[in-house]
């Protein structure tokens, strides 16, 4: 049964139409699916069905462990969204309820291989020279959510020092609880450093400096 209705289809068309590039979704699965593979695979496919420029590989984390480690990928589910190359976005987990339209401006913004951000932010961004690995805890019913998540990989696409990552906490609780998350949004960064709520682009640059100056 499909996921998606058709006049779901028919928003999905009209948000989508302004891809120009070509975009890869790359998927990581396992064998025996767990609860939410399934279910995101369905949808990634549904979606890239409706477009000739979307494509998806589906992968096999155990399987094609050497492919999950060059990506980065330690969790399933999980989707790659490229483009002209890997910009460092990650979704783990169902890119449903508030973070499905993240999951389609993601698409956007690689497809025209550029993040929006002013200029002011890419010239603070391009002086990043050291790895930051930025985890956005999500709930697929938090209407801010998105706002971080957005703010994580248009910065990853503005520096290929910066991965950002969705992960979403329902699915994978030991991290809601390695992290601390008593609310979301919060954005891990590096592992030392974290911000609570959907922070404007300048509170997580700050805090992106002092995770890579201490």
């Amino acid at each position: 049964m499909a996921l998606l209705k058709d006049e779901d289809k028919r928003e999905i068309r009209k948000r989508l139409a302004g891809l120009t590039g070509e975009v890869k979704l790359v998927l990581f699965t396992q064998e025996h699916e767990c609860q939410y593979c399934a279910m995101t695979r369905e949808m990634v496919t549904e979606v890239a069905g409706l477009f000739e420029k979307i494509q998806v590989e589906v992968l096999d984390f155990v399987a094609d462990a050497d492919r999950a480690h060059e990506l980065g990928i330690d969790k399933v589910p999980a989707v790659a969204v490229l483009g002209e190359r890997d910009y460092g976005i990650r979704f783990y987990g169902v890119p449903a309820g508030y973070e499905f339209a993240t999951f389609l401006e993601a698409m956007l913004d690689v497809s025209r291989g550029d993040p929006g951000l002013p200029e002011e932010w890419k010239t603070r961004l391009e002086q990043i020279d050291r790895p930051v690995h930025l985890q956005v805890m999500v709930t697929p019913t938090c209407p801010y959510c998105g706002q971080a998540v957005r703010t994580a990989h248009r910065f990853a696409m503005a520096n290929e020092q910066i991965r950002g990552d969705m992960v979403e906490i329902s699915e994978f609780p030991q991290l809601a609880v390695k992290y601390q998350v008593q609310g979301v949004p919060k954005t891990v960064i590096n592992e030392t450093h974290s911000l609570v709520g959907a922070q404007p682009e300048g509170n997580v640059l700050d805090e992106i400096t002092k995770a890579i100056s201490s």
